[in-house]
């Protein structure tokens, strides 16, 4: 197993990629500790650890939240002995451009996305640097890097995620801590769906959406959980600093 007696921390791990990423993450031999807002949807991911032969921690609190992300990763350091691996897959969108979104909107984007990437790396990297080893998973989006239509906050905030990832890759390099982060395009998630629901029409979004990938369908949760066990794994020993669009083609379209 790829991840036997490794630590990690997911953020978001009630839902989507993030659970993906833990029961994957949990089926090669990682202790979870899950963090989400929502209890029963992080119950629901240990659950499903659990059958995967894991096992975990569930955190529930707002990960824009200093205090929040210094107990918990604290706590968990403590308990376990280590953290390996952070993986920041919490997120939050709320649609709109630079004109209509509302200021408090564009504040609540920014706290989850970013704020719940700094805030969790600003905790967890000290405890890396005593180690001399640990892998930092950030979760962008290809919007990030291609722009997009009417969602102007979560798309800087995606943006501010990859700049924040490759300025950590560079400082932290020779404390042995990698730092990653993936680009994924339309997944059919929770988050995705909700996405679709604010529009009046959504069926021709959705639609749009699906043949603006190259692969002609949205991707899987599972999917980009595979790019991140890879990240997370030491056959990722040597990668840090780089964005991995897991984007069915989205970019090179």
């Amino acid at each position: 197993m790829r991840l036997t007696g490794k630590v990690a921390v997911i953020t978001g791990g009630g839902s989507g990629i993030g659970r993906a990423s833990a029961v994957m993450f949990a089926r090669e031999g990682a202790f979870l500790a899950l963090v989400d807002r929502d209890a029963a949807g992080a119950e629901e991911t240990r659950a499903l650890m659990r059958d995967a032969g894991g096992d975990g921690s569930v955190h529930i609190g707002d990960v824009g939240d200093a205090d929040f992300a210094k107990t918990t990763i604290e706590n968990v350091a403590a308990a376990r002995g280590r953290v390996d691996v952070l993986m920041t897959a919490a997120g939050f969108s709320c649609g709109g451009t630079v004109v209509t979104t509302d200021p408090a909107d564009w504040d609540a984007v920014f706290r989850a996305n970013v704020g719940g990437t700094w805030l969790w790396a600003k905790v967890a990297v000290p405890i890396m640097q005593v180690q001399k080893s640990g892998s930092i998973i950030t979760v962008a989006s290809q919007l990030a890097v291609a722009g997009g239509k009417g969602n102007s906050a979560y798309i800087a905030a995606k943006g501010a995620i990859i700049s924040l990832t490759r300025t950590m890759a560079v400082d932290f390099a020779t404390d042995g801590i990698r730092v990653n982060a993936l680009a994924p395009g339309a997944i059919d998630t929770p988050l995705l769906r909700r996405s679709f629901a604010r529009h009046a029409d959504p069926e021709p979004v959705r639609e749009a959406s699906r043949l603006r990938h190259a692969m002609k369908r949205f991707g899987e949760a599972d999917e980009v959980a595979a790019a991140a066990l890879f990240l997370a794994s030491d056959e990722a020993s040597f990668t840090t600093g780089i964005v991995l669009p897991v984007d069915g083609g989205w970019l090179a379209a």
